[in-house]
């Protein structure tokens, strides 16, 4: 049944909704009080406080079992300029520069709780380790920590041949900016260290800067043929030869020869200004508060790059896999140029080499695949199988035994030093050379550590501080730059295994730092004898999880062309060109792709939807209605230099008004009229009023304004009248910022696209002429609009009662 509703001391029933200007509604009184209303008093007192409420509603919502609600409004139409007196609006709080620093400069206090407040930001764990548990959460850190150590000294030295560097440097990274990010670090269960895309842009930054810097070094290189000669492989040494393909397309080619027991001072030193520069920028970064720069590398530009890296990272192993030689290259189309080494000098495979590779790379995948991510079998394991680590010490002793290096030629890792390097000062002298390789990483590497920090944090409901996660790898890098390594950054892979083992905070790293700390003391030159074709075997199968992007591209296709188009041209460019190049031209081409969506968006006239105030696209709504001699035209873009003589074009072809066109053609009516001395010809246009709805404009620029003060002079020299509907307070800031108002009046603006309809088509209505916010203006209503709304309530319910 309905619900109980009193007009002029006469019951009514409504199913719907009704404003309490008009209606007494009797559900509103206690219970108490509708069972036996015998408290005359208490009932006077309900009825002022409902009184009283009835000035601050104008509208309720009733629903009544399984009907629909309905909304019925009595209220004038609102110009926005006696919209904001009636309800006292006023300009948005917009401080000059000025003000800003000044209360800037205010906000700053020098005390005791500031003071702690910036150590607490500063020093995350600080917060973590006050609520840390020795029971609940020491045994999982240690066990996560353990394991993810494990998985850092076979992907340490893996990762370290990708950098041009020895593998030693590798386990530097593995175990410096572990200990930093403990301290400064806001992400409970990321795992920092090396990382493929990060140490394969190190080495393309090294290959590119190398020949300059080693001639200003005095490092002088012999010119080769295409085919280097043979080295000594039992000195477990191996030439190599670069080529640098300069803007004429001549190929300059070298011998580096390229011991993998001996550190390159040069290579090293190109690596550690990287790093150094890297640190500094991100701190910077982070310092002002610029990890928003992020935003501009969307999921699918990330993904078709870090794709597209991964073909450089396997093409760069290839070599190591079939022990052959091959050029190393730096620019456009060095994949081509690798590739076409590869092929030339495949017939001189090591078959020795290439049968531990491809035992190597069958036990990593069939483990990796069919035991740890197995589905049956993985929750029975308290900690993954360390296959990499064990395929290191298999290496490692089957080469030793087997004299691979000295029999067979297999190129092995040589020479492991000991110890913790002496802190050295980068070359600053190189840092003007690295500085745009040092922009390229910094960003990327940012861009990949907090999109997985920010996954993880979801998962285990905390938050991380982008600007402090800046800090925190600018610390490490700029620490570990001293100390012999090369970029950190956060791994994928040894993130989600430390967190599937049941990682609880950051002291997981302490742990794992320290197992790498004995690796380095101890353990490191038993190293001695693995080959490099089982480390370049764990880099190849530790990217099988970045050729699986692949398959993003037929979801992206079905769901956004342009995130397709955006992914595929990252992927290609890094691939065609080069790992810094694509970045470059993905990130290009992906906020062109914002420029084309916003320069040209979607534009529609708008209909009214039968018995609503509701308006909407009338090529998606086959009912909306169309009123007649008005066109309510929407443009679903913020309004600015880049699609103004868009939005022209558009509103012009759709309303099918031309007023230019138009004004010329009545000219030349009038003088054809006066040649032929006759007055009578007929140059009328059903158009009468044009509505733009400006809803969907976030911000307008001068051009946008003085577009808008166009499209209203030009249509009014045709006697066509022009109104803005939901324009927001910084557009109309803007209009008055821009004299709009010196060319258009304010009340050509209304709140909502049905009172600019009203206004044009009840333009002397009693409704219109009230005042906002006056109890007149929502008390006062038609009497057959009235009547109307309580025929239709009386027939909802002789239309439930039949039902009933």
């Amino acid at each position: 049944m309905g619900k109980s509703l009193f007009k002029n001391g006469k019951l009514k029933q409504n199913n719907g909704v009704v404003l309490t200007d008009i209606y007494t509604i009797s559900d509103k009184l206690p219970p108490q009080d509708q069972t036996g209303l015998k408290n005359n008093e208490k009932m006077e007192a309900n009825k002022t406080k409902m009184e009283n409420d009835k000035e601050k509603q104008n509208l309720i919502l009733q629903s009544v079992g399984d009907n629909d609600a309905q909304v019925v409004i009595h209220r004038p139409v609102y110009s926005q300029a006696k919209f904001d007196i009636g309800f006292e609006g006023s300009k948005r709080p917009n401080p000059t520069l000025k003000e800003t620093i000044k209360q800037q400069v205010k906000s700053c206090k020098c005390s005791n709780a500031c003071f702690t407040k910036f150590i607490i930001q500063l020093f995350p764990f600080l917060t973590i380790m006050k609520g840390y548990s020795l029971r609940h959460d020491l045994f999982s850190d240690i066990v996560a920590g353990l394991t993810v150590g494990i998985m850092h000294v076979p992907q340490g030295m893996a990762y370290g041949l990708l950098t041009q560097l020895p593998p030693i440097h590798g386990l530097y990274v593995s175990f410096f900016p572990v200990l930093i990010y403990f301290f400064f670090g806001s992400s409970r269960h990321v795992s920092i260290g090396t990382f493929a895309v990060v140490c394969l842009m190190v080495g393309a930054a090294v290959d590119k800067n190398y020949s300059k810097l080693a001639s200003a070094e005095g490092i002088t290189t012999r010119a080769a043929n295409l085919t280097p000669s043979t080295s000594s492989i039992t000195e477990y040494t191996t030439d190599a030869y670069t080529q640098t393909v300069s803007g004429n397309n001549s190929v300059t080619q070298s011998i580096i020869e390229e011991e993998t027991d001996v550190t390159d001072p040069v290579k090293l030193g190109i690596a550690m200004a990287v790093t150094f520069l890297v640190g500094c920028i991100q701190f910077l970064m982070g310092v002002l508060h610029l990890g928003f720069v992020t935003t501009f590398l969307s999921d699918p530009l990330v993904s078709g790059f870090t794709t597209g890296a991964a073909c450089h990272v396997f093409t760069s192993q290839v070599k190591h896999v079939f022990g052959v030689k091959m050029g190393r290259y730096s620019g456009p189309l060095k994949l081509i140029y690798s590739y076409r080494d590869f092929f030339s000098n495949i017939p001189e495979t090591n078959l020795v080499t290439l049968g531990v590779s491809a035992s190597a790379i069958f036990i990593l995948a069939v483990v990796k695949e069919h035991i740890n991510n197995n589905p049956k079998i993985k929750p029975k394991l308290k900690m993954p199988v360390p296959i990499e680590l064990i395929m290191v010490v298999l290496g490692t002793v089957t080469s030793h035994f087997l004299k691979l290096g000295e029999k067979h030629n297999v190129v092995i890792v040589g020479k492991i030093p000991t110890g913790i390097p002496a802190p050295t000062p980068p070359p600053f002298n190189y840092l003007a050379d690295v500085v745009t390789d040092a922009i390229a990483i910094s960003i990327v590497a940012f861009a990949i550590n907090v999109s997985m920090c920010k996954m993880l944090a979801r998962k285990h409901d905390y938050d991380i501080n982008p600007n402090q996660e800046l800090i925190a790898y600018g610390f490490c890098n700029v620490f570990s730059s001293f100390f012999s390594a090369f970029c950190s950054a956060v791994s994928l892979s040894r993130s989600l295994v430390q967190e599937n083992v049941g990682c609880k905070t950051q002291v997981t790293g302490l742990f794992s730092s320290v197992l790498i700390l004995i690796v380095l003391l101890v353990v490191g030159p038993l190293f001695r004898t693995l080959p490099n074709c089982v480390l370049a075997s764990i880099i190849i199968v530790a990217l099988k999880g970045m050729f699986r992007q692949f398959t993003e591209l037929h979801r992206l296709w079905w769901i956004s062309k342009i995130d397709f188009g955006v992914w595929l041209v990252s992927f290609l460019g890094t691939v065609i060109l080069d790992v810094d190049y694509g970045l470059a031209v993905g990130v290009i081409f992906s906020l062109l792709t914002v420029l084309a969506r916003s320069s040209r968006p979607y534009s529609c006239l708008l209909g009214q939807l039968p018995n609503t105030d509701i308006y909407r696209d009338v090529s998606v709504y086959p009912s909306a209605v169309q009123i007649n001699g008005v066109k309510i035209f929407r443009f679903e873009a913020s309004l600015y230099f880049a699609n103004a003589e868009n939005f022209k074009h558009r509103i012009y072809e759709m309303t099918a008004v031309n007023p230019r066109k138009l004004k010329t053609k009545i000219q030349n009516i009038k003088k054809e009229d006066s040649a032929n001395d006759t007055g009578n010809s007929n140059y009328n246009i059903d158009l009468t009023t044009v509505i733009i709805d400006a809803s969907s404009w976030s911000y307008i620029d001068t051009v946008g304004v003085k577009t808008i003060s166009q499209v209203f002079t030009e249509y009014e020299r045709i006697g066509v009248k022009v109104l803005l509907a939901q324009c927001k307070s910084a557009i109309r800031e803007m209009f008055v910022k821009g004299h709009l108002y010196e060319s258009v009046t304010e009340n050509s603006l209304f709140v909502t696209v049905h009172d600019a309809v009203l206004s044009v088509i009840q333009p002397n209505s009693q409704a219109h002429s009230l005042e906002p916010g006056s109890k007149e203006s929502v008390t006062k209503a038609s009497t057959s609009r009235l009547d109307a709304d309580v025929e239709c309530i009386q027939m909802n319910n002789m239309n439930t009662h039949e039902r009933l």
